[in-house]
C-alpha cells in the first residue's frame, strides 16, 4: 500500500508538499521490529488527525511504543522509508503542532513512568508520557513540585510540555518549562541517541573534537551561537512568557550553552525526547487567596505590577463577559456568587509555611490597596473550600467561552499572546479595539501576573471571506503585540497557527537562525515538518475550511443545544482532553482503565466528526471504527457533567447505534437486558420459575449464555411480589394531603420493591398522599444503551399521554432510580424540545432528595448516628448533581463521605455483558469497591442506582442502601446509638433469602422454551428499533 501523502488547506485540496511513503511496507516492518502497537488502519489515522487546534492532517499511521527500544526501532524504520515523525503526548496542543502527515508516536499509554525522584537535589527523572499531576503528586511527598501547571495539568504529559514550553498559573513561582529542565535524553531522526544539558566550553571543545554525528551537531550549535549571539541578545523580548520561536538564547555563554533548554519548545521539529530530568521546586504547604474586583478587566490589568511587587505565587484574572457566559450556561452559579463586586477580577494567591503566614501576606496587600484611590472590592478566602470554589470559576474559563447560548462559536487562533505585565492593560485595550473593528467578541481570562491572556474569538473559518478576515486580524494583532515588546505565543506555542507570524516578532535574520538550528538536528526535514520553521500558512490544513460541508443526517434526537444538528454536535469537542484524566471525576471511565485514545470522550467525538468527513472513514452510520470506539462507552453521562463543553457521548452513542443496527440483528443482550421492562413483566407472573432457571446450577449458565451475560455475574433476582401490586393492595393513605406520584421504575418495581416501599413510608411521613400509576409505564432507560430509540420515544410519548392530566395539574413526580429521573431531565427534552408537556414533566420530576430538600424543607426525620460511605450514580452526578443528597444526609446527622469514585462500572447492562465484564470490574476496582471493602462493618453503604447496588453486591460482602432506606432506618432506629455489623441486613432483601422455586423441571423447561420462542419471534420481526 503506497500512500501519497498530501496536505490539506482551507479547501482541503492542495498537494504542494506531497511525498510518497509505502505505508503498508512500513507498517509490516514496524510490526516485526517493535513490541508496541502499530496502527495504520483508517480508524486510528482518523483518531489522530487533529489536536485541540483549528487544524487537521491525517497521519500515515500511529505507533504506541512500549519502551525506548521501540522508539529507536520505529524512528530507524521511518528513516529508511523517509516517513516524517510526530511525537505526541496528551494531544492538547492548540496551535496545530500535534497533527501532521507523519507517523505519530503516542507516548502516553506505556512510557509514562517516574524513573526516579531525588528530593535532596530537587530533581526527577521521567518518561515523556508521564502525566503532570502524577509527577506533582509524587513530588508533594517531599514538599516539592514541578512548577509549570497549565490548565490541562490533570491530563497533559511532560513530553508535550517540553515540546510546547508550557507554563501555567504557578509559572510565576517557577518559570516556564524551559527553566525547569536540567537534562534530556534525545533521539535524532538519523538515529543518534544522546543526553544533553548545560555544557561548559571545555566540554563543547571535547565533544567537537571527538567528531562523529554528535561532534557535528555541537560544532553546528556553537557556530550558530557565535554567528547570531548579538542579534539574539537584542531581538529576543525580555518578558516572563516568551514561548514563540526557538530558545536560541539558551545557547549563549551566560546561559551555560544549555542544549536541553534550547530544545524545549521546539514542538518535535528537531528531536524526539526519550527521557527528561526535571527541576523540582519547593511547594508552599499553605496557601491563601485574595480576590479583587475592579470596574473592568483593563483596570485590573493596570494594577498587576503593584500586586506582583508583593510576591504572589499565582495571579490570574478574568472579565465580566466570562462571568456572564457562565450565567447563560448555568455554570458555577453558586461559586460566582462568591466573587466581590466588579467587572474584572484578579485572583491573587500567596504561599507560606503556615496558613497564618500566607494570609498575613494577603492582608498586607489588601491594606495597601485599601489606602489607594478607587480601591477594588476585596474578599480574603479564609476557608480552603471557599478558595477552591473560586478557583473553579477561573478553571471554567474554556467551558464558559465556547458554545454560549445565542452567540457564535469561538475558536482558538489568537488565544495566548503575552506582553510585559506592566503593559498588559494598554495591550488589552488596543486588542479589544481591534476586535471591535473586526466585529469579533470574546471573553478574556488568563495569567495576568505574567501578561498572558486567553481569548476564544468568533472567527468564521468556513467561508472564503471569513478566512481572509481571520488572516488579516491575526496579522494586525501580531503587530500590536510586537509593538508592546511581547510574544505572539505566551503559552501554547507556534505550531501552524502562529509560526507564519514569527518574522514580525524576530525579523528575517533570526528566523533564518531558527531554520539553521532545525537543520543541524534534522537535515532531512522529517521531524514534524511544516511547524515553526518553513511553516504551513495559518489558513492551510484547516479542520473546517471552505470545503467543510458535512451531511445533515436525519436523527431521532433533535439536538436543541446544537442548532438541531448532529454535525454541529460533533464540533462540540474542543480537544482539551479532560476526558483523559486517570483519576478524579466521572469522565471517562473507559479511558481510565484502558488509557486508549479511542476509548476517551475526545477520541469518540473526533471519530464521529471524521465519520461525517468520509475521508479516511467511510460508511457514515455503518462505520466499524466508530462502532468499535463506542463499544466501551458506558453511557455514564460523565462527559455531559465533567466535560468543559458538555459533550454528551451517551446521546451520540444511542443515536449512532440506532442507525448502525437499522435492519440488522443486535447482540443478544440487547434483546434481553435492553428489553428488561417487558421481560420483568413476564417474570413477575412467575418469579419462582424465573429465579429457578436464572440461578439453579446448570440452568443459570444456560440462561446467562442465552442472555449474553458474563458467566462471572449473578442474574438479578425477581421479587415475589412487585411493588405496584403491593401498593395497590395496600391502598393509598394521607387522603386529602398534597399528592405526589412515586415513579415505579422497572428495577424498584420488580427487583428491589423494598426501596419503593421505604420511599412510600418516607413521603407519607412528610405529609403527602402517594400515588402510583395503575398503567404499566416505563421511561425506556435501558433502551438507550442499545440504540432502540424508536421504542424509547414511543414509551415517552405514552407517558406524556397517560399522565397528561397530572402533568397539567403540576403534580410532582418522585423517582428513585437516578437514571430514570435523568431520562425525564435529559432525553425527554432532546426528543421533544418543543413539547410544553415534556418541559412540564421535566421540571416537576425530582429525585427523592431533591423533593425533600426543595418541597418539604421542614421535614426533619430523627437523627441517625452512623457513619456512611456514599457513591453517587453517574447520571445523578452529571444531570441532577449531589447537592440535595448532601443536604438530606446532613439533616440526618450522618457522618458521611461522598466518594470521588467515578463510575461503578456496571452501568446498566454494560457490566453484565460478557464482552465488557473485565472493563466493568476494572472501573469498580479503581475506587469504589476497595473503599467498600475497607469500610467498617457498621458503616452504611449508600448508593441510589440499581446498577451501582448490583456491582457492590456482586463483588463485595456488603449491600448498598438507597437514600429512602436510610431515611426509613432513621425513622425506625433514630434513637439507637449502635448500629451493629451489616446494618443494611434488615432493609434489603438478600438474594439468598429469595427462595428459588422447586417447580418441576418440566414446567420450568416449558416456560424457558416459550420465552425462547418469543425471543426468536421478536428477532425475526426485528420490531425493536
Amino acid at each position: 500500500m503506497k500512500r501519497v501523502l498530501t496536505e490539506q488547506s482551507g479547501t482541503r485540496t492542495t498537494s504542494t508538499r506531497s511525498t510518497s511513503v509505502d505505508a503498508g511496507a512500513l507498517a509490516q516492518e514496524l510490526r516485526s521490529a517493535i513490541r508496541g502497537e502499530v496502527r495504520f488502519d483508517d480508524g486510528s489515522r482518523a483518531l489522530y488527525a487533529t489536536d485541540s487546534s483549528n487544524y487537521r492532517q491525517v497521519p500515515i499511521g500511529v505507533v504506541i511504543p512500549r519502551d525506548v527500544e521501540d522508539v529507536v526501532s520505529t524512528i530507524a524504520a521511518c528513516y529508511r522509508f523517509g516517513a516524517p515523525i510526530l511525537a505526541r503526548g496528551g494531544g492538547t496542543s492548540l496551535a496545530g503542532q500535534c497533527c501532521n502527515v507523519a507517523v505519530v508516536l503516542d507516548f502516553s499509554k506505556y512510557m509514562n513512568n517516574i524513573l526516579a525522584i531525588d528530593p535532596a537535589n530537587k530533581v526527577a527523572r521521567v518518561q515523556p508520557g508521564i502525566v503532570l499531576d502524577h509527577l506533582r503528586t509524587a513530588a508533594e511527598r517531599y514538599h516539592l513540585t514541578f512548577g509549570p501547571d497549565p490548565a490541562t495539568h490533570s491530563q497533559c504529559t511532560l513530553g508535550g510540555m517540553i515540546g510546547n514550553n508550557s507554563c501555567g498559573t504557578h509559572s510565576i513561582m517557577a518559570g516556564m518549562t524551559s527553566e525547569n529542565i536540567e537534562e534530556l535524553e534525545i533521539l535524532t531522526f538519523d538515529g543518534l541517541r544522546m543526553r544533553v544539558g548545560s555544557t561548559s566550553d571545555e566540554e563543547i571543545a571535547r565533544i567537537i573534537g571527538e567528531g562523529g554525528r554528535r561532534g557535528e551537531i555541537y560544532a553546528g550549535l556553537k557556530a550558530l551561537r557565535d554567528k547570531y549571539a548579538n542579534v539574539i541578545r537584542t531581538r529576543f523580548p525580555n518578558l516572563p512568557r516568551r514561548v514563540s520561536g526557538y530558545n536560541l538564547d539558551q545557547l549563549l555563554p551566560e546561559n551555560g550553552f544549555h542544549v536541553a533548554r534550547a530544545l524545549v519548545g521546539t514542538e518535535g521539529t528537531c528531536v524526539t525526547v526519550l527521557e527528561a530530568t526535571t527541576r523540582l521546586v519547593h511547594s508552599p504547604p499553605a496557601r491563601s487567596l485574595l480576590v479583587l474586583g475592579y470596574a473592568d478587566a483593563y483596570l485590573a490589568a493596570d494594577h498587576v505590577p503593584q500586586i506582583m511587587a508583593h510576591g504572589p505565587i499565582g495571579l490570574e484574572g478574568f472579565d465580566r463577559r466570562l462571568v456572564e457566559n457562565m450565567r447563560k450556561k448555568h455554570l458555577q452559579l453558586d461559586n460566582i456568587a462568591l466573587l466581590p463586586e466588579g467587572g474584572g477580577w484578579l485572583l491573587v494567591e500567596f504561599g507560606g509555611e503556615t496558613r497564618q503566614e500566607a494570609e498575613d501576606r494577603a492582608r498586607v496587600l489588601a491594606e495597601e490597596l485599601r489606602r489607594a484611590m478607587n480601591a477594588p472590592s476585596m474578599k480574603l478566602c479564609t476557608e480552603l473550600q471557599e478558595a477552591a470554589r473560586i478557583w473553579s470559576v477561573r478553571e471554567t474559563g474554556l467551558g464558559a467561552s465556547v458554545f454560549v447560548p445565542g452567540e457564535p462559536h469561538g475558536w482558538e487562533g489568537w488565544e495566548d499572546a503575552a506582553v510585559p505585565p506592566a503593559k498588559l492593560g494598554s495591550y488589552l485595550r488596543d486588542l479589544w479595539k481591534l476586535m471591535d473593528r473586526y466585529g469579533y467578541i470574546s471573553a478574556m481570562y488568563g495569567h495576568f501576573g505574567q501578561g498572558c491572556v486567553h481569548t476564544r474569538i468568533n472567527f468564521d473559518l468556513t467561508t472564503n471571506d471569513g478566512i481572509k478576515k481571520f488572516r488579516s486580524f491575526m496579522e494586525e494583532a501580531a503587530d500590536i503585540v510586537v509593538g508592546y515588546g511581547g510574544s505572539i505565543s505566551g503559552e501554547h506555542g507556534d505550531g501552524q497557527s502562529r509560526a507564519e507570524l514569527l518574522p514580525k516578532m524576530y525579523g528575517p535574520e533570526l528566523v533564518q537562525a531558527f531554520r539553521e538550528f532545525k537543520t543541524i538536528w534534522d537535515p532531512d526535514k522529517r521531524m514534524n515538518p511544516g511547524k515553526v520553521v518553513d511553516p504551513y500558512r495559518m489558513d492551510e490544513n484547516l479542520r473546517l475550511g471552505t470545503a467543510y460541508n458535512p451531511p445533515q443526517l436525519r436523527t431521532h434526537f433533535k439536538f436543541p443545544d446544537d442548532q438541531g444538528s448532529f454535525s454541529t454536535a460533533t464540533l462540540r469537542c474542543v480537544g482539551v482532553g479532560k476526558c483523559r484524566r486517570t483519576e478524579g471525576g466521572t469522565m471517562c471511565p473507559s479511558y481510565m482503565v484502558t488509557r486508549e485514545e479511542e476509548h476517551s470522550t475526545r477520541g469518540r467525538a473526533r471519530l464521529l466528526f471524521e465519520m461525517l468527513q468520509s475521508d479516511p472513514l467511510k460508511n457514515n452510520w455503518r462505520s466499524e471504527s466508530v462502532k468499535e470506539a463506542l463499544d466501551l462507552c458506558l453511557a455514564c453521562k460523565g462527559c455531559k457533567g465533567d466535560c468543559p463543553v458538555n459533550v454528551d457521548m451517551a446521546t451520540y452513542k444511542a443515536e449512532f447505534l440506532s442507525h448502525y443496527y437499522q435492519g440488522r440483528l443486535r447482540r443478544r443482550s440487547s434483546y434481553t437486558m435492553g428489553l428488561i421492562y417487558w421481560w420483568a413483566r413476564v417474570a413477575s407472573r412467575m418469579p419462582g420459575i424465573a429465579n429457578f432457571f436464572t440461578h439453579a446450577p446448570l440452568f443459570n449458565n444456560v440462561a446467562k449464555l442465552m442472555a449474553g451475560v458474563a458467566p462471572q455475574r449473578e442474574m438479578p433476582v425477581f421479587a415475589p411480589q412487585p411493588f405496584k401490586e403491593w401498593f395497590h393492595k395496600r391502598g393509598s393513605r394521607n387522603t386529602g394531603q398534597p399528592g405526589v406520584i412515586l415513579w415505579p421504575d422497572t428495577f424498584n418495581n420488580y427487583l428491589h420493591p423494598e426501596t419503593a416501599k421505604a420511599a412510600v413510608e418516607v413521603l407519607e411521613a412528610a405529609g403527602y398522599q402517594v400515588e402510583v400509576p395503575e398503567q404499566s409505564l416505563c421511561c425506556g432507560r435501558p433502551l438507550y444503551d442499545h440504540g432502540m430509540l424508536t421504542t424509547a420515544k414511543w414509551l415517552l410519548r405514552q407517558i406524556l399521554e397517560t399522565l397528561g392530566p397530572q402533568i397539567a395539574e403540576g403534580v410532582p413526580i418522585v423517582g428513585l432510580e437516578p437514571s430514570c429521573v435523568a431520562v425525564f431531565r435529559d432525553e425527554l427534552l432532546n426528543f421533544f424540545p418543543n413539547d410544553e408537556n415534556a418541559w412540564r414533566l421535566s421540571k416537576q420530576t425530582f429525585l427523592l432528595s431533591e423533593f425533600l430538600a426543595t418541597k418539604v424543607p421542614d421535614f426533619h426525620p430523627p437523627k441517625l448516628h452512623r457513619k456512611a460511605l456514599v457513591h453517587g450514580h453517574c447520571h445523578q452526578k452529571a444531570i441532577m448533581r449531589m447537592k440535595a443528597d448532601e443536604e438530606v444526609l446532613k439533616k440526618l446527622g450522618l457522618d458521611f463521605e461522598i466518594l470521588d469514585s467515578g463510575c461503578c462500572g456496571m452501568a446498566g447492562a454494560f457490566g453484565f455483558e460478557k464482552e465488557h465484564y473485565d472493563v466493568s470490574i476494572k472501573c469498580g476496582e479503581r475506587v469504589l469497591l476497595p473503599a467498600v471493602r475497607s469500610a467498617a462493618s457498621d458503616t452504611l453503604i449508600i448508593a441510589n442506582g440499581f446498577s451501582c447496588q448490583e456491582q457492590i453486591a456482586q463483588t463485595t460482602e456488603r449491600r448498598a442502601l438507597h437514600l429512602a432506606q436510610v431515611i426509613q432506618m432513621a425513622m425506625h432506629e433514630g434513637d439507637s446509638e449502635t448500629a451493629g455489623a451489616f446494618p443494611e441486613t434488615k432493609y434489603v432483601t438478600q438474594a439468598a433469602h429469595r427462595s428459588l422455586s422447586s417447580m418441576p423441571i418440566a414446567l420450568g423447561a416449558g416456560a424457558v422454551l416459550l420465552i425462547g420462542a418469543a425471543v426468536m419471534w421478536m428477532l425475526r420481526k426485528r420490531k425493536w428499533r
